[in-house]
Formats: C-alpha cells, structure tokens, sequence
C-alpha cells in the first residue's frame, strides 16, 4: 500500500482498479489473454520491440549529424534498456505464465524500473525516470497501432490516472465508467478541477509522481475529500473507508433537510444561494441541493470537444433547456471565457507564452465581434422564456466594458427589426476578477446592474500564482490580505451605487469563508451545488451582528494564516453551539 497527497479538488471517495492515460492519450489496461493467445502475443512483442530499436538506432543516427556525438549517445542508453535480457524476461514470463496481454506487461515492469529509479538518493539517477518512461511509451505505441483503446470503450468502471486532463476530457468523461480521477498536475481553481466538482466526480490534482507510481489494474483509492490517492489499499484501510462513507451519507442526509429553508441568519438578514453550472441538465441538481437560482452559466462548455463553433442555435436550445429547468427562476449567463486553460480548434491554433495573460474572456469576444454577436442574438432570445441577466467576464478597464455594452445595442436593435421578442430591460453586470476593476468598483458600478467577484482569478491575478501550478498551489488563498481588502472595497462600492454584489468563485462554496462573505456585504452566493447545503447551515447558524465583527476584525489581521486561524475557530464556535450566550446576551 502507498499513499500520495496531492490537492483535494472535489469531493468524495471511489475505488476501483486503475487505467492509465499517458500524455498520449494510451489507455492501459490489466487484458488477460487466453493461453492459446501466448504465442502470437509474445511474438507481438517482439515485432514492437524491434521496431522501437530500429527507431533509436536511426534518432541516434539523426541526432548525432545534426546535433553531435555526445548527445545522440544518449539513445544507446534506451536501446541497451530494451536489449536487456532480465527486462524481456520480466515482461515475458508476465504473458506466458501470468497470461497478462503485452501492452499491461510492458507498462508494469518498465513502470517498476522507473520507481526504482525515482527512490534513488542520487538525482542523476532519479532523473533516468523520464528515460525509462519515454521506453515505454515507445514500445507501446507500436504494441496498441490501431488497438488504442479510448476511454468512452471502457467496459467496466475505473479511476482515471493521467499526467493531466483537459477540461473538455474531462467534461467528456462517462460518470458511469470514470469513478473517479487523479492527475500529477493541477490546481484546485482549474477549470479541470470546476468540472470534476460540478459532474460529481471525486478526483484529486497536484500528485505529481501519480502516473509514475501505478500501473494499469492496480487497485486505486480516491479521497476527493482529504486529497490522498492510496494505491492498493489493505483491508483495514478499505474498512476504514467504508465506515467514513457511511457517516459522510448521514451528515447528507441532515443536510438535505436544508434544502427548502431559506438561507437567512438568526436576525433575518437573507442571503441569496445560487448554483453554478457548466451544462443546463445540471439545473436540476442545483435545485435538489436549495439553490434558488443560477449564479453562473459558464457557457464556454459550448464551444469545446467540437469541430466547429456552436451556432446561435446550439445557444438557444440550451439556454432555453436551462430556463425550462428552473420554471421562472433566475439565471445568469457569462459570455464565453475562452482562452487560458480552454482552447477550441480555433483558439488552440496559435498557442501564447502566457495564456492567461493573453487573449482570453471579454478580449477574446471583443475580437471576434461575429461570435460574440452570435451569443447575445440567443442569449436576448431566451430572455423571453425565464429571469436572465448577461455577465461579462474579466473586464479590466471601463472602455471594454462600453465595448461589449455598445455590441449588445447592435445585437438588441437588429433583433428589434427582425421582430424578435426578448427582454428589453435585460440586467448587464460585470465580473470582477482582476485588481484594476478591483481598485476602481464605482467607475464600473455606474455602467452597470450588479457585480460578481470571481475569486478564482482575483487571487491568481493579486497574489502572481498560478492557480494551475502545484509547486505554488499552498500561496494561492483567497484569505490574503490583499483579496480580502480589494473584495470589501468592491462591495462598499456597490452598496454606495446601489447595485448587487455576487460571489462566484470557489471561495464562495467553501463554507470556511460564509462569516466573512456575509459580513463584508455579499448579497449572492453562487457555487456549485454540493456546496450548497453546508453554506447555508453556516449562514443559518449565525447573525448578521456577528458576521459583520467578524468581518471587521479580519480587515485588521496582517497575513493569511491569521485570517484562516480564526474563521477556523469562529466557524467550528457557530457550528457547535448554534448561537453562543454572548451572543444571545447582545441581542436581549
């Protein structure tokens, strides 16, 4: 048994046996072969490791005219790999005697020799790890040809191990196949990570040495709750698990009894809890866990995994599909916030140095005014059919968000001539996720109807963390002073404009932060469904007299660890006594 930590991104726990997904996308899987198949399977292996020889002897010829001697020698270090005598008959006695198809024998022994290499004290030898990887990949490619199996063929369920996923892979996942994932990289915050939460999939990112650690078929424990993969897990540990899952199902089930009370504190300040989706049939599972609306359609789900833009069409269906779910509630619907780590075949084609940074969101809709045009035509259409209001994501400066207003009037007067119906007095807000529109709220607060803080970047672009990167994953927090100070003065500004102020990122469904959302002024909380429950036990459990003081003495705390110190402590007080004496004291 071993168990890795990596960063906890969605909840829950799965067990299952292991498939892994290299960076090429080879699925390999624990195939048994009947022992009449011996023979032509070994005979496969043979032809593939022949042809893989062949090919370092010619990269090595290659390399060495091209580049020079010295380092073209480095593929007589894999060729004398894969010549050695105690690695062939480690991988044949697999498929004669343990009847194991070539594909799984290859990936388990050469998977063996790159652990050996990475529990090596000496870095130079550790780093022989890629070498023994980069063998095996070779050998693979010429073993599966035109065998690969894909994930959607899978027969039986599995936890998904891989190097990385897309968010499109992973919003392509078959939940009935897939129970859960775990890769080497990754950050909570990822769009990966947003997906895996709202398809209820428990998966855990940032493992770094994941794929290395496993082989197809191994048994694979997930807790997407405290961030451990445990492969191979004993029978205690099992035991263990099965007792968590059960109590882990009763504290649901007290938490369902939530669903249709309002999220309202002890002295009678509401707070509105919506729910955050990626596909419109995910709707209902935000109502099944007590949203009263949709706080955040993210709509660039339309545009991946296809071969072509979505049409004003597949725009409407599904946000008509969305607004028949919710029968009258409202919903909020963010353009397209393409780019960074969400590319289509049109915006992967020219690849930028920092994403991030680059041409992404409200930019990217801004140059491509016929797109953009083509979401707003659907967006004002299904206006008629429900509550809409139109979020634009990640604007930095006033001009933009003119811009993108200035291209809805296009849109709204060209529907007018048509004589298209739609709702004529249509909310437009903006998200705030960057310092510039952090540090200038009232400018924005005056061009628009409400606003919506999305955390997720407006820690990334505060602190300079990528949230995607795991080296750096413990520095990205949302309890910085600086996040906390730049959110309370974008909510001062919206109370002073009289506008609405939302929350949509992460730190929203983290009930760690409800006290000080609640007390800084937040008047929506929109997160993803499973969420839910336990914010609004938090808000229920404490009085807006309080979460305001909370919310005061955090604005004088000097760094994060402070901050997270005593919500901790104030949470767990709220929580266990419901409503403290002092508390009840103030209020008689």
């Amino acid at each position: 048994m071993k168990i890795l930590k990596g960063i906890a991104v969605s909840p829950g726990v799965a067990v299952s046996p292991a498939i892994v997904l290299d960076s090429e996308e080879l699925v390999i899987s624990r195939r048994i072969i009947a022992p009449a198949e011996v023979e032509a399977e070994v005979a496969r292996l043979h032809a593939a490791v022949e042809k893989s020889v062949q090919e370092l002897t010619d990269l090595r010829e290659k390399v060495s005219q091209t580049v020079g001697e010295q380092l073209g020698a480095i593929f007589d270090v894999h060729q004398s790999i894969l010549n050695s005598a105690p690695l062939r008959e480690e991988i044949l006695n697999l498929i004669s005697h343990e009847h194991y198809g070539p594909e799984y024998a290859v990936s388990t022994v050469l998977r063996g020799y790159g652990k050996k290499f990475l529990a090596m004290k000496d870095e130079y030898l550790a780093d022989r790890v890629q070498d023994v990887h980069d063998i095996e990949r070779r050998v693979l490619r010429h073993l599966i040809g035109e065998r690969r199996q894909q994930l959607v063929n899978l027969q039986s369920p599995h936890i998904l191990v891989a190097h990385d996923l897309t968010p499109s892979q992973t919003a392509s996942l078959d939940r009935s196949k897939i129970l859960g994932f775990a890769t080497d990289v990754g950050g909570r915050t990822s769009h990966t990570a947003i997906v895996a939460r709202a398809m209820n999939i428990p998966a855990i990112v940032g493992l770094e040495t994941m794929t290395a650690e496993i082989s197809g078929g191994d048994q694979v424990l997930i807790d997407g709750d405290r961030g451990l993969a445990i492969i191979n897990p004993d029978a205690e540990t099992l035991e263990k698990y099965r007792l968590y899952v059960q109590e882990a199902k009763r504290t649901e089930v007290d938490l369902t009894s939530l669903r249709d009370l309002p999220a309202i504190t002890r002295d009678g300040h509401e707070i509105t809890l919506y729910g955050n989706i990626e596909f419109p049939n995910e709707v209902t599972a935000c109502l099944e866990h007590g949203a009263a609306g949709i706080g955040l359609y993210r709509t660039e789900f339309l545009y991946l995994d296809r071969d072509e833009e979505p049409t004003e069409e597949d725009h409407y269906e599904a946000y008509a599909s969305a607004l028949e779910l919710l029968q009258g509630r409202p919903m909020t619907i963010r353009t397209c916030d393409l780019g960074a780590d969400k590319f289509t075949h049109v915006t992967g084609e020219a690849l930028e140095r920092n994403p991030f940074l680059g041409l992404r969101s409200i930019r990217y809709s801004l140059r491509h005014v016929d797109v953009f045009k083509t979401q707003l035509r659907a967006i004002l259409r299904a206006s008629v059919l429900g509550s809409v209001q139109i979020l634009f994501p990640l604007v930095t400066n006033v001009r933009e968000l003119r811009h993108a207003k200035m291209i809805l009037n296009d849109v709204r007067e060209d529907l007018a001539e048509e004589g298209v119906a739609f709702d004529k007095n249509i909310k437009v807000g903006v998200m705030i996720e960057v310092p510039s529109a952090a540090f200038m709220p009232r400018q924005f607060a005056r061009e628009c109807d409400f606003f919506s803080i999305g955390t997720n970047d407006l820690v990334q672009y505060t602190l300079a963390v990528d949230r995607l990167n795991e080296r750096v994953a413990d520095m990205f927090t949302p309890a910085h002073p600086a996040v906390i100070g730049l959110m309370a003065n974008v909510v001062n500004a919206a109370k002073a404009e009289h506008i609405e102020v939302a929350v949509c990122g992460e730190m929203g469904g983290d009930p760690l932060y409800t006290l000080l959302l609640v007390g800084l002024g937040v008047d929506v909380i929109s997160t993803a469904p499973t969420a839910i429950p336990e914010v609004k036990r938090m808000i229920r459990s404490t009085s807006m007299r309080q979460a305001r003081r909370v919310a005061k003495k955090i604005l004088t705390l000097e760094s994060d660890r402070e901050i997270l110190a005593y919500l901790t402590e104030v949470s767990r007080t709220i929580l266990s006594e419901a409503f403290g004496p002092e508390e009840e004291e103030e209020e008689r």
